[in-house]
């Protein structure tokens, strides 16, 4: 077999069930054509970069300084660094410097280069489930075991699971929020509850490490504020990617933020330098280092997802559907009429050709994932097969 045995299994494993849904997609899109099939399967945006963005991409471009496509230190250009330094103390109001920051190639790269710096054979990482699928490759990348975690009801912390979970061999806590898949945002509370039990566990001896994977920090909705995890607890480490608050999924830019109250971090980032290297990163990609550092206080249009979560959460309440109605990201993660979600998902697809993503693909069965980071338009004529599907599975 030319492939190894490891990612034969990962194939089978994760993939076996998506790549038939994948395929049965392309099929129905040739039968109908693409404006006659809704799919809401990837978190792909459809947004535009912000225009002043592309209009500084295209100065750049048209008037180069000097070396600016060279190689710099493995963790970014030190200007950069600044500007992403400067931003991170307006908003977490503690005294960030450039070498607090590590630019990244977004949050995958970031998060396997921090994962292999930090992470000792058999060391646990605690995950709330649902979570992204690909933090459990992450982790085992590096000899980690990731445990799951279930969440309340309501998919918050749960933290007395989480208490139960950690043993001597937890090394991480990573969370997610706003979460993908269910745009849950993580309450004070919460986040307080974790950070108590974290520094019980300190006072016994024990470091654990809060990890948290920002992606979806600015798609946030009603004016709501995400709680200053930094403040709460201070062994906290975020990874942000651009990809989605400035519509970059593929320029692969984002940057690794350590705590100042973090002692002795000047070894992680040396650390995260060697990381970047044997992984073969090397630096995240230098014309959009220029680029983002001067777009810290900017995203796309937020108004924007926010009157398509609406819009689509009417949809699934008017259809019958339960769901926690998400505060952020742009995600949803409503409970399927029937215990076999995927059953229910092929349903979706083969009658109304509606395509979203069954919820054992994030670690949680009997649900499944809507991305609507897709055309107002697609929410709108999706309505019907929803409100037919409804019809037909959820008992009134």
């Amino acid at each position: 077999m030319i492939i190894s045995k490891k990612l034969h299994k990962l194939i089978a494993d994760q993939e076996g069930w998506t790549r038939r849904m994948f395929e049965e997609g392309i099929k129905i899109k040739k039968l109908y054509g693409e404006d006659n099939v809704y799919d809401f399967s990837l978190g792909n945006p459809v947004m535009e970069p912000p225009k002043g963005l592309q209009r500084t991409l295209a100065e750049m471009l048209l008037h180069p300084s000097k070396g600016m496509h060279r190689y710099m230190t493995n963790s970014g250009y030190e200007d950069v660094r600044s500007e992403v330094a400067e931003y991170l103390g307006e908003l977490y109001g503690l005294s960030f410097n450039p070498s607090h920051v590590f630019m990244t190639t977004g949050c995958a790269g970031g998060l396997n280069i921090l994962l292999k710096s930090i992470l000792n054979k058999g060391d646990e990482v605690l995950v709330p489930s649902p979570f992204f699928w690909e933090f459990k490759n992450y982790i085992e990348n590096y000899g980690g075991t990731m445990k799951l975690v279930r969440s309340t009801e309501d998919f918050q912390l749960d933290i007395d699971a989480m208490g139960q979970a950690i043993t001597g061999k937890t090394k991480v806590v990573l969370l997610n929020s706003p979460n993908n898949p269910t745009g849950v945002v993580y309450s004070e509370k919460s986040l307080k509850g974790l950070a108590g039990l974290l520094k019980q566990k300190r006072q016994e001896g024990q470091e654990i490490y809060i990890v948290a994977d920002d992606a979806y920090r600015k798609i946030v909705y009603n004016g709501i504020k995400l709680p200053n995890m930094f403040k709460l607890y201070d062994l906290v480490i975020t990874v942000t990617s651009h990809s989605k608050d400035l519509a970059l999924p593929g320029e692969r830019i984002g940057y690794i933020a350590i705590s100042p109250r973090i002692k002795g971090y000047e070894l992680m980032v040396s650390a995260l330098m060697i990381s970047m290297r044997a992984l073969g990163f090397v630096n995240a990609p230098a014309l959009f280092q220029r680029v983002v550092g001067k777009f810290q206080r900017t995203s796309v249009s937020i108004d924007d997802y926010q009157k398509k979560r609406d819009t689509l959460y009417g949809i699934l309440m008017e259809a019958g559907f339960e769901c926690v109605k998400p505060m952020g990201a742009f995600y949803m993660f409503p409970k399927s009429p029937i215990p076999d979600e995927l059953e229910f998902v092929r349903a979706l697809q083969q009658e109304e050709r509606i395509m979203v993503v069954p919820g054992r693909g994030f670690g949680k069965k009997g649900y499944f994932r809507i991305a609507y980071c897709v055309p107002l338009e697609t929410i709108l004529k999706s309505r019907d097969g929803f409100i037919r599907i409804g019809k037909k599975f959820i008992k009134r």
